[in-house]
């Protein structure tokens, strides 16, 4: 894909002018490209996005004044099997005509195999509690090599000891504190299939591609409303 493309996509994320333009002038093959990796992400724009809902039910805040006001959610898959990119993140926003859109990545927000057999604390390996941490993200540098979203509050985690692929959420190995536990890629080329070294309890992203859209949004929030983001973890 040219680079002039990409970039344009990129900005199609967030701005509907653009995808228009770029649905109205480039030939089939980009448009099938536009289609794969834009369309399916947005949800309907008219109504309140009903993932929204979800969160006002478990007593959590939501951001719904002013445009690139971000929601930031990500939606823990009932199974407890590990090393599967099979959560989801939802980015839920207003956009410059005050309508609702809503873009959904595939994450996993759980620890890989490779850590949970090997985990760098005797307590276990971390694996975030679901809730909502207030300003507990900023934009900063993921291991000091590229732009991610850098854990700045505290959040609550599990320490899973058992080494095996089942992943344990037991309320007895609750911890509070600082653990690194950021929101950042996988491989940077080519999308991932399975977690393996890529997570030890951080929120990651499968498709690089989406993981790009996704800071250049929270670039583009960050100029209105600041470098600091609130994560919201729900469970199915």
């Amino acid at each position: 894909m040219k680079p002039d493309f990409k970039k344009l996509i990129s900005k199609a994320y967030y701005d509907k002018e653009v995808f228009k333009r770029l649905k109205q002038n480039h030939n089939l093959q980009y448009n099938k490209v536009i289609d794969n990796i834009i369309t399916k992400h947005f949800g309907d724009m008219k109504m309140k996005p009903r993932i929204l809902s979800r969160v006002e039910q478990n007593g959590y805040m939501t951001f719904e004044r002013g445009q690139y006001n971000l929601n930031i959610i990500g939606v823990r898959s009932i199974t407890r099997e590990a090393n599967k990119f099979d959560d989801w993140l939802y980015v839920v926003y207003k956009d410059e005509s005050d309508e609702w859109v809503q873009l959904k990545f595939q994450i996993t927000t759980d620890p890989g195999l490779y850590h949970l057999q090997n985990p760098s604390r005797v307590e276990g390996t971390a694996i975030l509690v679901a809730g909502q941490y207030r300003s507990s993200h900023k934009l900063g540098l993921h291991r000091g090599k590229y732009e991610a979203l850098t854990q700045v509050g505290k959040v609550r985690v599990y320490r899973d000891n058992t080494k095996d692929r089942e992943l344990d959420l037991e309320a007895e190995t609750y911890q509070n504190g600082y653990f690194g536990i950021n929101i950042h890629r996988s491989n940077a080329t080519r999308e991932s299939t399975q977690v393996d070294k890529w997570s030890a309890g951080c929120q990651v992203f499968a498709n690089p591609n989406e993981y790009d859209m996704f800071i250049s949004l929270c670039k583009r929030s960050a100029e209105k409303w600041g470098d600091t983001f609130t994560y919201t973890l729900l469970e199915d």
